[in-house]
């Protein structure tokens, strides 16, 4: 009657300890931070898009072939699948993934099985000069044990949506390196065929310089020309040639940096360029701002970690309260290994823990204060994302309109410039012209066909700034994919 009088306390104080924790869970629903609002100025419009015709296009999935040119598709396609960056970045996405569920595990029970089995002997011991040989003891058992940890005020579950949306963060990371790549590969691909166009223009401009040299040659010979004329000309052709060699390395590192880009040795990468001339310049609208915020992968990814240190925040609230721990053992325990499965071989224990902090030395409110400064950060740097992106697309905007102006008045100055030296080039061949003139003309058509090239560059790479600043390719968009791009 003892015994069973003694189970009725403990009863009692299990009910009550359930109805403790029962109660603190319904006041802890209200203990999980929600996201702080950024309070963010969302334009209406972009201050530099103009006015969207019926002809406005949206960037596509697949921007780049909008170039119309297929060795940057291929080098594009290759990039996406074997870029080193992205690997090392979709390598992170299986860590954070990891990371996920080693957090999500505390919010289920855990199972352990044990067996063991041992056998032992006491030493002989000697009383009133008699001694014994000792005993043997043998012992084997067979236990499965279980623990839980009642999550009432939601510390593991917040735990575990942190990691969640850090896994979420590292996705958009990935394609944040993806949209850099292929800006990167199109941006080195531009290099390359401008650089190709400024040799050759080079080239055409050394042929000129000969040409004008061999003139001036050959009035010094008639004599109606100067030694002074002639060094002029030496020195023009002379500067034309020096000009060559670091146009050939700004080729040569561009290649390179477009074989490192696509993940082989520049040994191994074939590239046969051509000219920008030959590429096409797609025209492309920005849409709205506020479709920004869910096309840009940085956004999304500042937005996925801020969302984790919400979390993170609600975990470190939690840590105040009690925490519940919930223990239970079974198993079979025997001296002989043939009855350890009977009945009457048979144990359990139930345990059930409270532990309330009281003192740490400030260590919980150092890391609640630490989590709120961490989540305080993330929030600013969200917003700034977000103001910087918009900025990203004026400026890209503003560089596309002004480069295709430059571009345009270039044209007009390499045709007078070609008219003008060409009229020069006559003259003195008919001994008419100054040389003054002559070394002018020739100089002035060098210069503003260099520039030329330049502003065709500046015109595409301004494009793919632009492609950039609005996250890649716009497309069906779902959180954490790829598809944007």
């Amino acid at each position: 009657m003892r015994q069973s009088g003694g189970h009725r306390p403990a009863r009692g104080a299990a009910r009550a300890l359930a109805a403790t924790a029962i109660a603190a869970g319904l006041s802890g629903c209200i203990l999980t931070t929600d996201i702080p609002d950024p309070a963010l100025q969302v334009p209406a419009a972009y201050k530099q898009a103009g006015r969207a015709g019926a002809d406005a296009a949206t960037p596509k999935i697949d921007w780049w072939r909008g170039f119309k040119s297929r060795e940057l598709t291929s080098l594009m396609e290759e990039a996406q699948t074997v870029n080193l960056d992205i690997a090392a970045a979709a390598a992170r996405i299986v860590q954070a993934d990891a990371q996920a569920r080693i957090a999500g595990a505390a919010l289920l029970p855990t199972l352990n099985f044990g067996s063991s089995a041992s056998r032992s002997k006491s030493s002989g011991s000697s009383s009133n000069g008699l001694t014994n040989s000792g005993r043997e003891v043998s012992n084997f058992s067979s236990s499965l044990s279980a623990s839980y940890e009642i999550d009432f005020w939601s510390k593991n579950r917040d735990a575990a949506l942190a990691a969640s949306e850090t896994a979420t963060a590292s996705r958009f990371d990935r394609d944040v390196v993806a949209l850099t790549t292929m800006a990167a590969v199109a941006n080195a691909y531009f290099q390359v065929l401008a650089a190709q166009d400024r040799i050759r223009t080079a080239n055409r401009n050394i042929a000129s310089a000969e040409r004008i040299l061999d003139a001036i040659k050959q009035r010094l010979s008639a004599g109606t020309g100067t030694d002074l004329d002639l060094a002029q000309q030496e020195s023009v052709l002379a500067n034309q040639r020096a000009a060559v060699p670091p146009l050939r390395q700004t080729l040569a590192q561009n290649t390179h940096a477009l074989a490192t880009l696509v993940g082989r040795p520049p040994e191994a990468l074939r590239l046969k360029g051509g000219s920008l001339n030959a590429v096409a310049a797609p025209r492309v609208t920005p849409g709205l701002p506020s479709e920004l915020l869910i096309q840009r992968p940085d956004i999304r990814r500042q937005e996925a970690n801020l969302a984790a240190a919400t979390a993170n925040v609600g975990s470190a609230r939690a840590q105040f309260f009690p925490s519940i721990q919930l223990t239970a053992q079974g198993g079979y325990q025997s001296a002989a290994l043939a009855s350890l499965f009977t009945p009457q071989a048979a144990f359990f224990s139930l345990a059930a823990g409270l532990t309330q902090p009281i003192f740490d030395g400030q260590r919980i409110q150092g890391n609640f204060d630490l989590t709120k400064a961490q989540q305080d950060e993330l929030l600013q740097t969200y917003r700034k994302t977000v103001i910087s992106a918009f900025a990203d697309v004026d400026n890209a905007l503003v560089a596309i309109r002004q480069s295709g102006e430059k571009l345009r008045l270039q044209r007009d100055v390499v045709a007078a410039s070609k008219r003008a030296f060409q009229l020069a080039e006559q003259q003195l061949r008919a001994g008419t012209a100054d040389i003054v003139t002559v070394l002018n003309t020739q100089l002035t058509l060098f210069q503003a066909e260099d520039s030329l090239a330049q502003a065709q560059l500046a015109r595409l790479q301004a494009i793919v700034s632009l492609y950039q600043a609005l996250g890649g390719g716009w497309g069906p968009l779902q959180a954490g994919t790829t598809d944007a791009l």
